[in-house]
């Protein structure tokens, strides 16, 4: 690059040179008195040639400014993709060998990326189920106890190991789409809220559900807006008492966006910062409410924890407002204890099989 803008400035150099020898040559020719004929014509002459010269010289300026520029933007286009997590983003390899060279790094580092989450997911799945193993053979051990007490503190301790497993599982298969995937989020709670209603009915709890008017576009993909709505409403059930009200409400965000608010009336968070890994109380490893805040920053929004009106716990997710189209909702049936019913196809990683 730097060799061909030499070649610019000698090029503009020499024309110019170029141009005022066989003038020079010319003039000094002449007698005096015919010198001093036709000096305007001269200098008009000479300015003329100066604006040609000038302007041949922008002109191919230009021509390699756009050479070298094009490209370039080209590449920073490409980057700017990768860092907003689309790990399909490629460069296109033209213009100067540098500028090329550039993009095929680029295009490599975005490969090898790829490549490394792919490995990361497998081996996370092939963890997963490892663990099944063992975990199903301690359980047939702790039932099979003749004494009351300690087969019940024997399961409550796996189950609490199995919730482990499962929420460090999920936090690690968490696909990275972040700014590339909206949903609409009133179809997304109205599934989830009609998902858990049963079991609110079932354990005596008056469950208020209150959702935007139409359609309300959101910067999170469906799965993740699912996963957040499983994880609060799983919260409610499970560290509140039966009989507790509770009440999910979905509004617009003045400045784009929704507000998606989970309150119970139960006896609220003990922890002034559940969502802090390993600070929870009651079983919990506070995985669920990190996942949460994650997803909500994510998409530009922020995760709020306080108190309901009736002293129990509050949980306000911000999300971000979308920038594309909605990319809508397929939805999957579920039975109760969350499987897929058979023939449909588990799309959110909250759901995978060995979960």
């Amino acid at each position: 690059m730097r060799l061909r803008i030499i070649l610019l400035v000698v090029m503009a150099s020499s024309l110019v040179l170029v141009s005022l020898v066989p003038l020079a040559l010319v003039l000094g020719t002449l007698p005096d008195a015919q010198m001093h004929q036709g000096v305007v014509r001269t200098w008009l002459l000479l300015g003329g040639a100066g604006l040609v010269v000038l302007a041949l010289s922008v002109a191919i300026a230009d021509r390699l400014a756009r050479s070298l520029v094009r490209p370039l933007d080209g590449v920073a286009r490409a980057a700017d993709r990768l860092a907003a997590g689309d790990l399909s983003a490629r460069a296109e390899l033209t213009g100067p060998p540098e500028v090329r060279r550039a993009g095929a790094g680029l295009n490599r580092l975005a490969r090898r990326i790829g490549e490394l989450l792919e490995y990361e997911r497998e081996t996370i799945a092939d963890v997963s189920h490892r663990l099944r193993t063992p975990m199903t053979a301690l359980r047939i051990d702790a039932e099979s106890l003749r004494d009351q007490a300690e087969r019940t503190q024997l399961l409550s301790d796996v189950d609490a190991l199995e919730r482990t497993v499962d929420e460090v599982i999920r936090a690690a298969r968490r696909p990275a789409r972040i700014g590339l995937v909206t949903c609409d989020a009133v179809a997304v709670v109205a599934e989830r809220t009609a998902f858990w209603r049963p079991l609110a009915e079932d354990t005596d709890r008056a469950m208020t559900v209150e959702l935007a008017d139409g359609e309300l576009p959101v910067l999170v993909p469906a799965d993740d807006l699912r996963t957040c709505m499983d994880v609060l409403l799983e919260n409610v059930f499970a560290h509140t008492p039966d009989g507790a009200a509770l009440a999910v409400r979905l509004s617009r965000r003045a400045a784009g966006g929704a507000w998606l608010v989970v309150m119970d009336g139960g006896p609220g968070f003990r922890n002034t910062d559940p969502t802090e890994r390993g600070n929870s109380t009651g079983g919990s490893t506070g995985l669920g409410l990190d996942i949460v805040r994650r997803i909500a920053e994510a998409s530009g929004g922020t995760l709020t924890i306080g108190r309901s009106p009736s002293g129990g716990g509050s949980v306000t997710l911000g999300l971000g407002a979308a920038t594309r189209p909605v990319n809508r909702v397929r939805r999957h049936r579920r039975t109760r204890t969350g499987e897929p019913v058979h023939g449909a196809e588990p799309t959110s990683y909250f759901w995978l099989e060995g979960e």
